[in-house]
């Protein structure tokens, strides 16, 4: 696809990777006539070494959204990663497009970067024109909203944000009471899925010319960078992306409430959606999605604790870290109340691991840039927490790897509800877990070179001890956490003699790691 050339409007439109909506801000508020700005930037696929499938999915959409609105009659200004002259950041891309067009006025959609937004409160004085950026109204809630509704409390728990959100929606709620009698089925949501059930494939669609030219694109230009690019199957345009979201709505919303929780060694996605790839780039509305969830409970083709979940996914958490992340400001991302320094083993890279849940997870995720949230929260995430690696290369990790990954959602799903490095402002209590967790919720202990069973010596479960060693290391901090109680009145009856088999088997299985 050649580079879209303008016609020298004055206004510009800025249109980010993850802002494929033709309704986003920005858009709204400029002329009709105006210009949009969509920029291929080094800068961007590489401030993290981010999967190479996640890169060439946002440049293939990006560049599918683009003929789209050139379709519709908009000026469109695109700006391929290979296009001369070389623009290696969104500030040198933004002023040859400025040079370009003689434009006097840019609006943008706010970001959802830290990093990015302070670059774009730069332009006025670097680039010499009026800049306006605009609250990005996809969200329900908007940051000044979220803050307000922070102000003053003890605790931000998603659970009383979730509730508000839901009489502000209207979803779910009969009167002025949820449907069902209650706001949250999350207790009948973590049911493992039994071996011989039948799990639907998520919608897969065939790269057509375009997808396959940025392919190409990125299989030469990101080499080195991690995942893989074989058996690409994303949706990269609005309609295959609502086409995928009709497909889960039909084939697996009914069960994903039972089984979201669970994992299986060879189903992959489960009851899973997978749409927060096109949801979080602009592909797919979240709230017509959570209608649209909703319709589905209420013409009785899906019970209510399976769209529940999904729409308290939506409306409560994704809106709730997002609220996070803004309210707590950029140094959010260095928080590490745990001290907790270990580099991030190699491993989690090559998938090369005894472990069978890291080695199946890690795997999936060099493959298909996604694994659900309890495949990152209670595996990848689990063994980081337990192991005491810096957060903030945890966090580096996750943004890299994930086709959904934005840092807006990341950055608190990972230092807040993961690692607790924040100390507890998001999360009541550390997810730390045993390997009984992984053994009731999976089928990979049984495929495991380690023995689940086990409790201590080279052949036990490494999550085993590893759980009690965290405890132990971190009790100063975490000891008084009434949500802890229990394992630490368990501790507190141990021997020193078990304790010792703890810190041993910890120690020797912590240093073999690279």
């Amino acid at each position: 696809m050649a580079a879209i050339t303008a016609n020298g409007a004055d206004t510009l439109v800025l249109v980010l990777g993850d802002q494929l909506t033709p309704e986003i801000a920005a858009l709204k508020a400029a002329p009709a006539n105006a210009t949009l700005v969509i920029c291929e930037v080094m800068a961007e696929a590489t401030y993290v070494r981010h999967h190479k499938k996640k890169i060439a999915f946002l440049f293939s959409a990006m560049r599918h959204f683009a003929a789209e609105m050139q379709a519709a009659g908009r000026r469109v200004l695109y700006r391929r990663l290979d296009d001369a002259p070389a623009l290696s950041t969104m500030t040198e891309a933004i002023a040859h497009a400025v040079a370009t067009t003689g434009a006097t006025t840019l609006h943008a959609t706010l970001p959802g970067e830290w990093r990015l937004l302070r670059e774009m409160e730069d332009w006025p004085h670097r680039l010499g024109i009026d800049v306006r950026l605009h609250e990005d109204d996809r969200f329900i809630c908007a940051r000044s909203e979220f803050a307000a509704w922070a102000e003053g409390r003890k605790s931000l728990r998603m659970e009383y944000f979730y509730r508000d959100m839901r009489r502000r929606t209207d979803l779910l709620m009969e009167g002025d009471e949820p449907a069902g009698g209650r706001w949250n089925f999350d207790a009948e949501n973590r049911k493992a899925a039994p071996a011989d059930m039948f799990m639907p494939d998520v919608a897969r669609f065939a790269p057509d010319d375009m997808t396959q030219e940025v392919l190409d694109l990125v299989g030469d230009r990101f080499a080195d960078h991690f995942g893989e690019l074989d058996r690409f199957w994303f949706a990269v345009t609005r309609k295959d992306a609502e086409s995928a979201f009709a497909h889960f709505l039909r084939e697996a919303l009914p069960r994903f409430g039972d089984y979201q929780d669970a994992m299986q060694r060879d189903s992959r996605f489960l009851y899973h959606s997978v749409c927060s790839i096109y949801m979080n780039c602009g592909l797919l509305d979240p709230f017509a999605m959570c209608c649209a969830a909703e319709q589905e409970y209420f013409a009785g083709r899906a019970p209510l604790n399976a769209v529940e979940g999904f729409i308290r996914q939506i409306i409560g958490w994704r809106e709730y870290v997002r609220g996070i992340y803004f309210l707590r400001g950029p140094g959010y991302m260095r928080e590490n109340q745990l001290k907790a320094i270990r580099p991030l083993p190699g491993f989690y890279w090559t998938a090369d691991t005894s472990m069978e849940c890291l080695r199946c997870t890690i795997l999936q995720t060099r493959e298909e840039a996604y694994a659900h949230h309890i495949q990152r929260l209670m595996v990848t995430g689990l063994f980081a927490l337990l192991a005491g690696v810096d957060p903030h290369e945890t966090h580096e990790w996750y943004l890299m790897v994930y086709a959904d990954a934005y840092e807006w959602v990341e950055a608190p799903n990972t230092i807040g509800m993961s690692q607790f490095a924040d100390g507890g402002y998001l999360a009541s209590k550390p997810y730390a877990a045993s390997g009984a967790y992984i053994d009731r919720m999976s089928d990979y202990c049984g495929a495991c070179a380690y023995d689940v069973k086990q409790k201590a010596g080279a052949k036990a479960c490494p999550f085993n001890y590893l759980y009690w060693d965290f405890l132990i290391r971190n009790g100063e901090r975490l000891s008084r956490n009434p949500r802890l109680a229990q394992p630490y009145r368990l501790l507190a009856k141990m021997s020193d003699a078990r304790r010792r088999e703890i810190a041993e088997d910890s120690r020797r299985f912590l240093s073999s790691l690279s």
